[in-house]
């Protein structure tokens, strides 16, 4: 069902609490929803001669509609423009790939 978004009133519940996630571990799409797995790192007690370890636990489990994740997109996309002019970010190049040769 499409709601018109003027007849859509955001309602906030402060108790939902902030989460932090440091890392990107998973993404897909099963023909119906996006799933996409965040996760945060946590360092191993450090020890002598050894190099650094840590580990990576999944904290938040996204699940969401194609339309959703397009508009998560959209947002994401105006913020990294912002960013990129502001110098914060540096926009690299995507690699090309060559065509297929024909034999």
């Amino acid at each position: 069902m499409q709601i018109d978004p003027k007849n859509l009133h955001y309602v906030d519940i402060p108790e939902v609490s902030e989460t932090f996630i440091d890392s990107f571990h998973f993404a897909s799409f099963d023909g119906t929803t996006f799933r996409i797995e965040l996760c945060s790192t946590r360092m191993d007690a450090p020890k002598p001669s050894e190099k650094p370890t840590a580990r990576q636990y999944p904290i938040c489990r996204l699940v969401m509609p194609p339309q959703t994740m397009l508009d998560l997109y959209n947002q994401l996309q105006i913020f990294v423009n912002a960013l990129v002019q502001q110098g914060v970010l540096k926009q690299e190049p995507l690699p090309t790939i060559p065509p297929e040769s024909k034999h």
